[in-house]
């Protein structure tokens, strides 16, 4: 197995384990209404979701 010859200093292991995150979720542009939405997820303006309606936004509204 495998053994390191020298330990590894506290900079190259913090600058290592910084680049986990991403820097910007997955944002694009809604085909229906055209407003900016996170990809993979239903439009929270207008409801659309690969071009089918799946939530009624105009009776979530009037609900709220």
């Amino acid at each position: 197995m495998a053994v390191p010859k020298r330990r590894t200093s506290k900079q190259r292991r913090n600058s290592r384990r910084a680049n986990w995150k991403l820097s910007l979720p997955g944002i694009v542009e809604c085909p229906e209404c055209h407003q900016m939405m996170l990809s993979h997820r239903v439009c929270k303006h207008c409801g659309y979701y690969r071009k089918k309606q799946i939530v009624n936004v105009e009776k979530q509204k009037a609900n709220s």
